[in-house]
């Protein structure tokens, strides 16, 4: 049978997603029994349209950016949103509380009028996406997971469930009990306490849980005296674009 051919592309991003699969070792090896990489700049020269994998690093947040992922989409099968940029819009959806044309001059001065600048947005606002692959960086043995799942015609779906029951699995002493605020109670599982495993705490890259225990988050901030408008900004740094999902439900 013939292998999938899979392509990778990456759009407003540190591509840091794309080199965490790159060095991933024995791993990677497994993964290149199952498909055939034909794009994928950051190890290999080579470049070819036809695939039937499109694996996305980044959001988006220029009309041409808009474009060619149309233009992706259209030619993929199946299209993955990979990192927490792509998945959920990630550090670049910051820019979206302020008013774009303020910042667009701030950062291009002079050449501002040649430059083109839209809210960030992750590929679901743009496009179908089939699989989200959230993190910054993504975490390896999701990847394999998502591909198998992708390769099977199996359904894949971020848990909705906090970091915290990962962690407490992993039998980590709680950062709150240490006096350090953690975002594990509001993000999205699946990382298996990555993190924190290594003596880091939670950022919430994973995104928001749809479901947050709120009570129980209220209580943990009242009992540790953290502000839930400190919480709110900690919140922002990778889930500012989810907003513009609130509005489309609307």
């Amino acid at each position: 049978m013939r292998k999938p051919k899979v392509a990778f592309f990456d759009f407003a991003c540190c591509e840091g997603c794309q080199l965490q699969l790159a060095n991933i070792g024995d791993l990677l090896l497994d993964i290149l029994q199952l498909i055939e990489i034909v794009s994928f700049r950051e190890v290999m020269s080579e470049h070819s349209d036809d695939y039937d994998i499109a694996i996305v690093e980044g959001s988006i947040t220029t009309p041409h950016a808009v474009e060619r992922i149309k233009k992706i989409r259209k030619t993929a099968k199946i299209l993955i949103a990979y990192g927490s940029c792509a998945a959920i819009g990630g550090v670049n959806g910051m820019k979206n509380q302020f008013e774009l044309e303020d910042i667009r001059k701030y950062v291009y001065q002079d050449k501002a009028h040649s430059f083109e600048t839209i809210a960030t947005k992750p590929l679901h606002q743009v496009v179908k996406v089939d699989y989200e692959i959230p993190g910054c960086p993504v975490y390896p043995p999701e990847v394999v997971k998502v591909l198998k799942a992708a390769l099977s015609g199996l359904p894949y779906q971020v848990p909705d469930q906090s970091v915290c029951n990962e962690c407490k699995l992993n039998e980590n002493i709680c950062f709150f009990e240490r006096g350090i605020t953690c975002m594990g109670p509001l993000t999205r599982a699946g990382c298996n306490s990555w993190c924190i495993n290594n003596g880091n705490i939670c950022y919430g890259c994973r995104g928001m849980v749809s479901n947050p225990a709120v009570n129980g988050a209220m209580e943990i901030l009242k009992k540790y005296s953290i502000s839930p408008e400190w919480i709110a900004n900690k919140l922002d740094m990778y889930n500012k674009s989810r907003e513009q999902d609130k509005t489309d439900k609307k």
